[in-house]
């Protein structure tokens, strides 16, 4: 971890009056469309920044309201059960550059508010491999490194190379290589241990200039089959991803949802063959010689709820990891269904299924 020397406040003074700043601090602000579940919920105070510069002037009047902090990036992994009394902080720092070549990599540092899957297009556009199997992502660059986002046997710790930071108390810019980060399954410090103590405002990642597709993870090669591709491109793969993640997956702005749900459980090689002696043919993942991934949807399914509803909340017809808003649902009332679908599956597995989504 490396820390950077705080710029004096007429250092940040004077930037801001010399540039046409965008810095956005306002009162009473709806989060409507900033959360994919479309719940109509308001903070106190949002403030969203377009630099490190305009995030260190305004981080001063942060500390000071003692208000709650909530860190948002696109808003696809959160579920709000009311309004946030205290202040939203989200970052809009733009910009992606090469800022290193080597023989068979590069080096990409991009800003947090860059949306995820502009970043996955432009990277196959640009020959710049890996990221492929994380397109259709939904969220912000700055979340990647937060959430640890992952698909079709990728994760984004496998890209990051470092993750820039400012931290909130002392104001310093930090920067954190990869092995700093404590990255797990969806996990990371920033979850943990360092939850609402940095912002991210960059995000560095090595990529291959050598395309090695990964086809081995869900039906990835039976879709390729299907459209006659053996040796997919990376555009190939890229569309091919797309078109499994849309076939599954609602669109938010047809109907709210914030993504997969559930977290898949990993759990002791004994307990999945015990549950694999009495359901033959549960689907699974080898996660090493210990331990075992079973999908948390299959166990939703096994249990009655794909397609069923409590209320104004669903679970979708065709994911069963997708917990939906039919027209109207409070983040309560999603909540409420969470819950109902962890009891039945524990009752039914003895698995504890736990949400990947942010609850507010």
């Amino acid at each position: 971890m490396e820390t950077c020397k705080v710029p004096d406040l007429a250092t940040v003074s004077a930037y801001l009056t010399s540039i046409d700043s965008i810095l956005k601090d306002i009162r009473d602000y709806s989060l409507l469309s900033h959360n994919t579940f479309g719940i109509d919920a308001k903070c106190d105070r949002f403030v969203e920044f377009s630099s490190e510069l305009e995030l260190l002037h305004v981080l001063p009047s942060l500390k000071r309201s003692n208000a709650p902090l909530l860190l948002l990036g696109g808003g696809s992994n959160l579920l709000l059960t009311g309004d946030f009394h205290g202040t939203v902080v989200h970052s809009a720092i733009m910009g992606v550059e090469i800022v290193e070549k080597g023989n068979d990599y590069v080096l990409v540092r991009v800003g947090s508010g860059v949306v995820w899957d502009d970043f996955v297009a432009q990277c196959v556009e640009e020959g710049w491999h890996g990221a492929e199997n994380l397109s259709l992502i939904p969220g912000e660059v700055g979340a990647s490194a937060i959430q640890n986002i992952g698909a079709y046997g990728a994760e984004a710790k496998d890209l990051i190379e470092r993750v820039e930071a400012v931290e909130i108390r002392s104001g310093e810019q930090v920067v954190f290589e990869n092995e700093d980060c404590g990255y797990g399954y969806r996990q990371s410090r920033f979850k943990g241990e360092w939850r609402n103590q940095y912002i991210v405002t960059y995000v560095t990642y090595r990529l291959s200039t050598t395309f090695t597709p990964r086809l081995d993870y869900g039906n990835i090669r039976a879709a390729l089959d299907e459209r006659g591709i053996s040796e997919p491109s990376p555009r190939q793969l890229r569309e091919t991803i797309i078109d499994i993640r849309r076939a599954k997956l609602p669109d938010p702005k047809e109907l709210g949802n914030g993504g997969s749900f559930f977290m898949n459980p990993v759990v002791p090689v004994e307990k999945y063959e015990e549950l694999a002696a009495e359901y033959v043919g549960m689907p699974h993942y080898v996660v090493d010689e210990q331990h075992v991934k079973i999908p948390a949807g299959w166990m939703i399914e096994q249990c009655g709820w794909k397609g069923r509803s409590l209320g104004r909340a669903g679970v979708h017809d065709k994911q069963a990891l997708v917990l939906v808003n039919r027209g109207g649902a409070t983040g309560q009332e999603i909540l409420t269904l969470c819950e109902a679908v962890r009891h039945d599956v524990m009752e039914k597995f003895g698995i504890e299924i736990r949400p990947e989504v942010n609850v507010v």
